[in-house]
């Protein structure tokens, strides 16, 4: 057996076509992430890959929709998500492609 801490890894990825990667592929990527109320990210979309998040605790909004426990969110190529935490969050995100490459600002 190994251990590991998601610590350890950016962003809360840790599996996918990266560096650090617990199992490292080009067909999906796989993340824990936790936002404190209040925390953002820019408006982003991917140009290939198609990311699922779900909300395991908290409550989010993305686009102004908001997300609580139990939400399945599935953003196609393209689709631009504004994220905003709404209260103290757990998310599990899934991506394929794994294209580390694919983010693009929507302002760029």
């Amino acid at each position: 057996m190994k251990t590991f801490n998601l610590e350890d890894f950016i962003g809360g990825w840790f599996v996918g076509n990266f560096s650090p990667s617990l199992f490292s592929n080009r067909d999906f990527e796989v993340a824990v992430k936790y936002f404190k109320k209040d925390e953002t990210e820019q408006a982003h979309f991917q140009k290939i890959a198609t990311e699922i998040t779900v909300v395991i605790s908290g409550e989010i909004k993305i686009n102004e929709k908001e997300f609580r426990q139990g939400s399945i969110i599935l953003l196609e190529p393209y689709e631009v998500a504004a994220f905003v935490c709404v209260q103290d969050c757990a998310l599990v995100c899934v991506k394929w492609p794994s294209l580390p490459s694919d983010k693009v600002l929507a302002d760029e």
